[in-house]
């Protein structure tokens, strides 16, 4: 009589422990504050140092207090001090931060285009076309693309913004100390902008300054446009000065004093003098003009930028040159 076959009694496994992309369990970290991070909300510092963890885990590991300060349970408000300790729980922390590859064209060209570096700040000439951020359907955004060729770098943020068809100086700061510094010269307006903007028709000498209050305003369609609203609008000073005339336009240099959203090309707009190929605030006629001569962009360029250096003190000029294409319609343009 045959006997049944056995059958192996299955165990069941215990689960092995997360591992990260080089195959090691995540560990406690420990991080200690130094001036440079003091004084910014522990949830921010978290979501910077933390790349790849979802901002709603962070929030749950403060809460369970699997993220402590000090050894003591804290809260997403709580500022971060000189010599605090962080204890960390182990997380599985992903290596891909922005999904940015440096082998795109457009990421590989931004080194070209840098002005000027050091261990606090970079100057970028920012191409036009180019969001200075990722959003509203955007991948990623000139900040996400320093990032990728900068992977060393702690901080790299944003100290102003420019619009995405605006090209010109930019400044990033890879110093949260440089951020604060920069912030503070711009509050104070110790920060100069100057921009080239190529105009419609002949820009009178003596209109040198536009104080046209300014408003956002959000249309039905979904677009957001500003409009100039003297009564509830937010006071808004820009300063202009003649360059060259050509038949049919002006090039202007404009030094907005405050630092409204689209403010100089608003402002170019009730002038009467709109801003070439201005795709919210142009004229049709003059736009059509210029594109037959080759324009394919805003005329909108930030020449330069004037600032104090965050740790020399010294006062910086930092100019951009203007783009081949706008450089060459330039010359297409018969001078007054």
């Amino acid at each position: 009589m045959s006997k049944k076959p056995q059958t192996q009694k299955q165990v069941p496994q215990k689960p092995n422990a997360v591992k990260n992309q080089e195959g090691e369990r995540p560990k406690v970290r420990f991080i200690t504050i130094d001036g440079e991070d003091a004084g910014q909300r522990i949830d921010n510092f978290l979501l910077r140092t933390l790349k790849g963890v979802p901002k709603s885990h962070l929030y749950r590991l403060l809460r369970k207090g699997e993220i402590r300060v000090n050894k003591k349970r804290t809260k997403p408000v709580y500022k971060l001090a000189v010599d605090d300790v962080l204890r960390i729980a182990p997380i599985r922390v992903s290596e891909k931060t922005d999904n940015v590859s440096t082998s795109l064209n457009i990421v590989a060209n931004l080194e070209k285009q840098i002005l000027f570096e050091d261990d606090r700040l970079i100057v970028i000439n920012k191409p036009s076309g180019m969001a200075v951020h990722g959003g509203s359907g955007l991948s990623f955004g000139l900040i996400e693309a320093l990032r990728a060729l900068r992977p060393d770098a702690r901080t790299l943020e944003l100290v102003h913004r420019l619009d995405r068809d605006t090209s010109g100086c930019l400044v990033v700061a890879k110093k949260r100390s440089a951020l604060r510094h920069l912030h503070e010269q711009l509050r104070n307006k110790k920060v100069q902008k100057f921009y080239h903007a190529l105009v419609k028709g002949h820009w009178p000498n003596k209109l040198t300054r536009v104080t046209e209050a300014l408003k956002k305003n959000d249309l039905k369609s979904g677009e957001r446009v500003v409009i100039v609203d003297n009564i509830n609008g937010k006071e808004s000073e820009t300063r202009y000065k003649v360059l060259e005339r050509y038949r049919g336009a002006t090039l202007v240099r404009a030094f907005p004093v405050t630092g409204r959203t689209h403010q100089i090309r608003v402002h170019c707009q009730v002038s009467g003098h709109s801003i070439a190929m201005d795709a919210k605030y142009g004229h049709e006629n003059f736009d059509a003009e210029m594109k037959d001569k080759g324009l394919k962009r805003l005329f909108l360029h930030a020449a330069s930028i004037e600032f104090t250096h965050p740790k020399t003190d010294e006062r910086m000029k930092i100019e951009a040159p203007l783009e081949p294409s706008l450089e060459k319609l330039l010359t297409r343009l018969v001078k007054e």
